[in-house]
């Protein structure tokens, strides 16, 4: 049983790594180059928040993904589903790759880049459910704060991967070759990735709480309605709890890229090593968050997170000038938000009987998704435009975690095996 748990937790953390790779090169491209590359905008700000819309809409579809891919993990298994997701995003972000530019095609170019966002969005929004519920329902009751958090460390270390070879390539590249060609190299090594992804979670077998559910038979027939209709206060619950660390880290991981280079007078490669370095931190700190979570209480840390994190943005935001508390900021700002999303995995998946988790989880990861991650990069850039932009985002950033705050204090906390 130690085995399987193992390897559902390498299964679990390495094919949601990949996924985010996918999803993350994305969105470091949205907020480096693809405002050049895909809109017709002289203004550079104008091509950013046209960039970002695209960036948006991968969240957008997020919720498709969820109610579609939720139910088929409710009926079928965990395992079938997650072997999907990681296939379409995966084939998505390969044809991301081979696109003709605004300059070649004209307005088709963006049109189709915001098509294959749309399908990276439905499969990352199936994804994330199934990958908690792969590892924590493996776990032992008192570790599942611990066992879920595999699953969350495949967003740091996917930007990790994202933002590295990123790097790389900015640094081996001339400026008119990484804008030509260079930027494509990033999108075309997804497929060597999936294909490793994939080849991992087939040797997996289904979770024993999936297995205990199909012996007793009676799938859930309309899994979405028995969610709307009768664990309505669980989906408020869980979707308030990620507001608080979506917005965070959309803020230090995505657009501080933008902020870092417009606004504070970084260079480009400055602003992806620091979050680079950010990532790096977060990789050991998110499980460790989740096991202390099984000590402390899962509520607690995730407050003191949601707390110490709008804090801490306030005052680098309205102190930092220049670039040079740039990686000072970053690492602080995912620190706190490493607090929140190590024990975030257990915290929503404990809100849902197990009939209906995989739904129920995958509903409040998409839909919070929309009024999180979506919005808050769009948000911010509309702000840059305005002399107090500092205190702008900083304001949106607490009101945020306030509302993370009501969601963890409607949850409830789960503490026995039964209930699970």
């Amino acid at each position: 049983m130690r085995s399987d748990r193992r390897r559902a937790y390498v299964a679990s953390l390495s094919g949601t790594a990949l996924e985010y790779y996918d999803f993350a090169v994305y969105s470091s491209a949205a907020a480096l180059i693809f405002g050049q590359l895909f809109f017709d905008a002289q203004d550079p700000l104008t091509g950013t928040l046209q960039a970002f819309g695209t960036y948006a809409v991968g969240y957008l579809a997020r919720p498709i993904g969820g109610i579609f891919f939720g139910r088929l993990g409710d009926v079928i298994g965990r395992k079938k589903v997650l072997v999907a997701t990681l296939l379409l995003v995966g084939i998505a972000t390969f044809l991301i790759g081979l696109l003709p530019t605004y300059g070649q095609i004209g307005a088709v170019a963006p049109a189709l880049l915001v098509l294959l966002r749309f399908a990276q969005g439905v499969g990352v929004g199936g994804e994330w459910g199934g990958a908690v519920l792969l590892s924590s329902e493996f776990g032992r009751s008192g570790q599942r704060g611990f066992w879920a958090s595999a699953a969350q460390v495949g967003p740091p270390l996917g930007t990790l991967l994202a933002n590295g070879v990123l790097a790389i390539l900015t640094i081996s590249l001339s400026e008119e070759a990484f804008l030509a060609w260079g930027w494509r190299i990033a999108f075309l090594l997804s497929a060597l990735l999936i294909g490793f992804g994939l080849w991992i979670r087939n040797r997996l077998e289904e979770t024993p709480v999936f297995r205990k559910l199909a012996e007793a038979g009676a799938p859930p027939a309309a899994p979405v309605t028995e969610i709307f209709s009768d664990h309505r206060h669980a989906l408020a619950s869980a979707m308030l709890s990620r507001i608080g660390p979506d917005v965070l880290y959309s803020m230090f991981a995505i657009f501080i890229l933008t902020y870092a280079t417009q606004y504070l007078g970084a260079s480009r490669a400055a602003a992806v090593t620091a979050v680079l370095i950010g990532s790096a931190v977060q990789i050991p700190l998110i499980p460790f968050s989740g096991w202390l979570s099984d000590r402390v209480g899962r509520r607690s840390l995730y407050a003191v997170g949601a707390v110490c994190g709008a804090a801490w943005t306030i005052g680098f935001l309205v102190l930092a000038r220049d670039g040079s508390a740039l990686l000072l900021g970053i690492v602080g700002g995912l620190v706190f938000h490493a607090l929140m999303y190590g024990p975030q995995a257990a915290f929503i998946a404990e809100q849902f009987p197990a009939r209906l988790r995989y739904t129920g989880s995958s509903l409040a990861y998409t839909l919070a998704g929309i009024f999180g991650g979506a919005v808050a990069p769009l948000a911010f850039s509309a702000m840059l435009a305005h002399e107090g932009a500092p205190l702008m985002i900083g304001a949106y950033i607490a009101a945020a975690s306030a509302l993370t705050l009501v969601g963890l204090r409607l949850g409830r906390a789960v503490e026995d095996e039964e209930s699970y």
